[in-house]
């Protein structure tokens, strides 16, 4: 036994090619009981069987392994289950010969509530409370529901089984080929599947209502949701049919199964699973309802539709050999994800709010304690982890930047034919650039590699010495520390405007060229008469690379002027600002810059780039509080004056024939107009939230402002002002709508009274909330962070047990910690957390404890910036004329 233990792998003398797996749920006393006959492969002389088993009962009397060509029954002379390595060990008294043979197991399991392995969740049916049967095997709880070879490099070919109420609704990955019922209970027996791995093994059972529709090549399609939901569904078939007809010519590959069941799931962890031919999603990613659903999740409901489906192919089709290799599914998926919704919704300019995923990414990335894209994976309590910004969101970004060096039609053929080599089996990371390199002729592996295996990214200097231009790279670290590490970074730039535009790779730390002969122009402070002479340089345009870029103090300046005259695109105005308050945070930057910088957005309409902005402004605002409290109120009313012009062109009531981004952006900008406390915007929204209280369907507040008006209402609540939190429980537990209430969630987390804060995270742990919707209410005011850091200690047994392990225990340890920003509390939460840490958190706390580092150098930094407070004072008059010189 002890050899097996604590190894990341299990042994390959044996492999399973086939599982045969009989299930029967009890749904009422949330049970299971099930068999399954593996065909194994015995590849070397062994007396072990090792496979991966947890949570489940084996009778022991039931295992044997019958060998095919002899048929002789060996049965274990031991059996022994490590609960802690969730293996399962087989000892026999002789060696087994190798060839092929069955090992048959019958089993017991609970149908858990922790949303993962085979779980139950609740719905309600003609006001009944009744459960349905889940599965969420990824990334290791397969092992919960039948034993296996819990692997993605262990494929096998699976023929399922299930016993079940008979008026219920029972589905798997395959289409049904047989019913049979025999009174209360029918058996539904599938088609064998495809080689696939035992992470997308999916089965639910409940009650279901499901709206139908084919692909061009007759692929039937399905939307399954709660009973009465079924119109919810729509939006996404729609996008799933359309999108699964896109793919099959993008990878020059058709879809591979016979029906694409997409099923909303009402307790779900994640976002979505992208289990083969049976794709379970959280409601709020797959269900659209016109009335009371926002432009924001429509959007969701496309790309998170078009990410999973992506994973048909990308993930299931051909599959990561090992969890290291987790970011070609998921990296993958997240960008081709924005290739489908582009081409379904040009309008929406998806690439230019890709800059979103990117800046998660480099957010991320730029902590000490991250990972590379390629993390080493030694144990299945540490896979969670690792789905992060990381894995998903650079993954997506140096993919686009891959593709945008390479060319877009290299990149696409290059990819189908990756696809067709691995085609049902696993493939490593430099499988793909092995096919990326032959079909374009490019040093692929070596360009990527330093952006996968190393962790980290670089911030190129640029400076203007002697008409030369100089860059210089290194590590980007928001701790303002010198890291280590050097990268061939894709460098583009454009001088003046973008009909000049250059391109290079930087593979060294420094490197020089001459302006005149690289550009063809000089670079001066504009004469207005030399057009040989250009006003200013972009590099890394259109925001592709994943960099940061530091402009000298003249650079800088020139680009300031750019972005007032509009003479940059909006990814370009997007990664200036991002750049500047990265480097602020950094300490390597100003924050009286920062603000300078800022005021050139006053006449801001676009979207993505309003949107980061208004995420930088409350950082910002909170940084203040801490560093500088006395200059508080004119931070806050510059950054109304900042918004107000684009908050006055918008209005508060949608226009006619207005564009999905217009919509999305009116939410935001009132909502931080609201959290900002100005005084007018307040009041219109508690004039029009009552008329909503009064008639749920009044034209006064439209789903896209609705978050708006909720958080204004939340401003004025406290303890002696109740009414505006009674009313929104009240429509929160009225409401059937997932989008709804986790909108309300997290608009009851806005309030700045710490003794409502403290009654709404008790609420998150009430019934009354599913467990995977908690989160959305742990982003509480700052003003109320100490209530939820003491609450978190009180609680933490209790979250504990509810949340077990994955990555929603994460979520509140990071929402809790990271906005503190002095050295005291870090040390404060390190010695709490001492002797509570466990292996599926240690990651995500490391990188909370440094959060509040860095918010604790930033403060002291901003405390000795002497002029802040004048500039910002002088900056927000500035604005106040301006405001009124464009009425």
């Amino acid at each position: 036994m002890d050899q097996f233990r604590n190894q990341p792998r299990l042994p390959k003398f044996a492999v399973p090619k086939r599982y045969e797996i009989s299930l029967k749920p009890d749904l009422c006393l949330c049970k299971f009981s099930g068999s399954v006959a593996i065909d194994v492969d015995i590849l070397s002389d062994t007396r072990f069987l090792v496979l991966n088993a947890a949570d489940l009962h084996v009778d022991d009397a039931s295992v044997s392994f019958k060998h095919r060509s002899s048929s002789k029954v060996f049965q274990p002379s031991s059996i022994q289950a490590c609960e802690e390595n969730q293996i399962f060990v087989l000892e026999f008294a002789e060696t087994l010969p190798t060839g092929s043979g069955t090992l048959s197991i019958n089993f017991e399991g609970i149908l858990n509530d922790k949303m993962k392995g085979f779980y139950r969740s609740t719905y309600e049916h003609n006001g009944e409370k009744k459960n349905m049967a889940v599965t969420q095997f990824e990334p290791v709880d397969a092992r919960r529901c039948f034993p296996c070879w819990d692997e993605p490099a262990f494929k096998a070919t699976f023929k399922i089984t299930l016993d079940v109420p008979s008026e219920l609704i029972a589905l798997s990955n395959m289409p049904i080929i047989e019913e049979k019922v025999n009174g209360h209970l029918k058996t539904v027996t599938y088609q064998e599947s495809p080689i696939m791995s035992t992470y997308l093994v999916a089965m639910v059972v409940g009650l279901f209502d499901y709206v139908e529709d084919h692909t061009a090549d007759g692929v039937k399609v399905r939307v399954y949701c709660q009973v009465g939901k079924a119109n919810q569904g729509k939006f996404a078939l729609h996008v799933a049919v359309k999108t699964l007809d896109l793919y099959k010519e993008y990878f020059a590959c058709p879809y591979s199964l016979p029906k694409l069941d997409m099923i909303a799931i009402p307790d779900f962890a994640a976002g979505a699973m992208e289990n083969y031919g049976l794709v379970t999603y959280r409601e709020t990613a797959l269900l659209y309802d016109d009335q009371h659903s926002a432009a924001a999740n429509k959007q969701r409901v496309a790309t998170v539709v078009a990410h999973e489906l992506a994973h048909q192919w990308f993930g299931n089709l051909v599959t990561m050999e090992w969890w290291t290799h987790l970011w070609l599914n998921e990296g993958f998926a997240t960008w081709v994800s924005y290739l489908a919704t582009d081409s379904l919704f040009p309008e929406w300019k998806v690439w230019n709010q890709f800059l979103e995923e990117s800046n998660h990414g480099l957010t991320l990335d730029g902590l000490a304690e991250s990972h590379p894209i390629e993390v080493e994976i030694n144990h299945a309590s540490e896979v969670d982890e690792i789905f992060d910004a990381i894995s998903y969101r650079k993954g997506a970004s140096v993919i686009r930047m891959l593709q945008s060096y390479l060319g877009a039609e290299c990149f696409q053929k290059s990819l189908a034919s990756y696809i067709k080599r691995h085609s049902c089996s696993n493939a490593k990371t430099e499988d793909l650039w092995a096919a990326l390199e032959e079909g374009s002729g490019e040093p692929v592996n070596k360009l990527m590699s330093s952006w996968t295996k190393q962790q980290g990214y670089p911030v190129v200097t640029v400076k203007v010495k002697d008409e030369k231009l100089v860059f210089e790279q290194s590590r980007f670290l928001l701790s303002g520390s010198c890291g280590e590490g050097q990268w061939i970074v894709p460098i583009t730039l454009c001088c003046g405007s973008y009909d000049v535009r250059k391109n290079f790779l930087l593979q060294t730390k420094t490197e020089s060229v001459d302006i005149k002969e690289f550009l063809g122009c000089s670079f001066r402070k504009w004469d207005g008469g030399n057009d040989k002479s250009c006003d200013w340089i972009k590099l890394n345009v259109d925001q592709t690379g994943f960099y940061r870029v530091k402009y000298d103090t003249d650079l800088a300046y020139k680009l300031r002027n750019a972005i007032e005259k509009d003479h940059l695109t909006a990814t370009d105005r997007f990664g200036i600002l991002d750049d500047a308050f990265a480097l602020s945070m950094a300490c390597q930057q100003s924050v009286t810059s920062l603000f300078t910088l800022i005021s050139a957005y006053r006449k801001e309409l676009d979207y993505t780039v309003l949107s980061n902005l208004i995420s930088i402004s409350y950082k910002l605002e909170k940084i203040a509080a801490d560093a500088i409290p006395e200059a508080l109120v004119s931070i806050k009313q510059f950054f109304i004056n900042n918004f107000y012009f684009a908050a006055e062109k918008l209005g508060w009531d949608p226009k006619p024939g207005e564009s999905h981004l217009d919509a999305m952006l009116r939410g935001e900008i009132l909502t931080a107009l609201a959290l900002f406390g100005c005084e007018s915007t307040i009041k219109e929204a508690n004039r029009r939230y009552h008329a909503f209280l009064d008639d749920r369907s009044t034209p006064l507040l439209p789903p896209d402002i609705r978050k708006a008006a909720y958080v204004a209402v939340m401003q004025t609540v406290s303890t002696s002002n109740r009414s505006g939190y009674e009313s929104l429980l009240r429509i929160y537990r009225e409401t059937d709508l997932s989008q709804e209430k986790t909108r309300i969630l997290s608009s009851l987390a806005s309030c700045p009274d710490p003794n409502i804060i403290l009654e709404v995270l008790n609420f998150l742990l009430s019934s009354e909330v599913r467990s995977q919707d908690a989160v959305f209410g742990l982003g509480v005011n700052w003003k109320a962070r100490e209530t939820a850091w003491t609450w978190l200690k009180a609680k933490w047994e209790e979250i504990s047990k509810i949340f077990d392990s994955g990555f929603l225990i994460g979520r509140f340890v990071s929402a809790t910690v990271s906005p503190f920003a002095s050295y005291d509390k870090a040390k404060e939460v390190e010695e709490f957390f001492a002797s509570r840490v466990k292996p599926g958190i240690a990651r995500t706390l490391k990188q909370s404890i440094e959060r509040v580092h860095i918010n604790s150098r930033w403060v002291q930094s901003v405390q000795k910036e002497h002029d802040l407070s004048r500039v910002v004072q002088e900056l927000g008059l500035d604005e106040c004329i301006l405001s009124r010189i464009t009425e």
